[in-house]
Order: C-alpha cells, then sequence, then structure tokens
C-alpha cells in the first residue's frame, strides 16, 4: 500500500440496510458484516473499504470533505441516482468542464460522481 492513500471510508446512515442496498446497486460494491456487527463495504475496485456508521449526523450542504466517486457513464449514474430514490444536488456541468454532478445519498450524505473526460461528447 501506498503511503497517503485512501483506504477506508465512514459513511454516516440513518438506516444502514437502505444505505447498504443503495450504494451496492449503484456502485456494484460489495457488503460484508464484520465481527462487531457493522456493515462493511468493498468498492468496486477491491481498493477502499469501509462502513456505515450510524452515531453520526451525515455531512451538511455545501459539504467540507468531497469525496468523488469514478463512474463510466455520469448520465447513467445520474439516472440510476434518481432511480434508487438518491437526490441530485448539484446537476452535470456545474463545474464545467469537468464531468461531475453530486447526489444525496439516503443517509443524507453528499457524494460527488466524476467520469473521465471523453473524446467526444
Amino acid at each position: 500500500m501506498a503511503h497517503g492513500k485512501i483506504c477506508y471510508v465512514e459513511l454516516p446512515a440513518s438506516d444502514v440496510a437502505r444505505s447498504a442496498e443503495f450504494y451496492g446497486a449503484l456502485f456494484g460494491w460489495q457488503m460484508r458484516t464484520r465481527g462487531d456487527g457493522a456493515v462493511a463495504f468493498d468498492d468496486a475496485g477491491g481498493y477502499v473499504s469501509g462502513a456505515f456508521v450510524t452515531k453520526r449526523a451525515a455531512s451538511a450542504a455545501p459539504p467540507g470533505l468531497l469525496v468523488y466517486i469514478m463512474v463510466d457513464n455520469i448520465d447513467d449514474a445520474v439516472g440510476k441516482v434518481k432511480a434508487l430514490g438518491g437526490e441530485i444536488v448539484q446537476p452535470i456541468g456545474a463545474d464545467a468542464p469537468e464531468l461531475t454532478a453530486r447526489f444525496k445519498d439516503p443517509g443524507g450524505n453528499v457524494v460527488g460522481l466524476y467520469e473521465e473526460p471523453r473524446k467526444a461528447r
């Protein structure tokens, strides 16, 4: 592991099962139950893990620290966020020319989406 690499994330969740289902369906994160009973996750690349925590408030808007999740197609990801019950709080184009958007998850956290620039959009 490289020094300085982000390796673990705690996501506040008021309903852990709903948040686990949301992130599993949206990004393909794998869920597991730790020995202490907490629901943990591993990102799609197997590089970052974390857990849902219930004794911490979600990040407020506007967020301080903001994490962006890489997606293959930002338009598809935004549609999926909405279909899964998330709320888009910053639409695609607000950070142009970067391809980003921000959403609020079921726990109230604001998270960013990022797509690598395409040749033709």
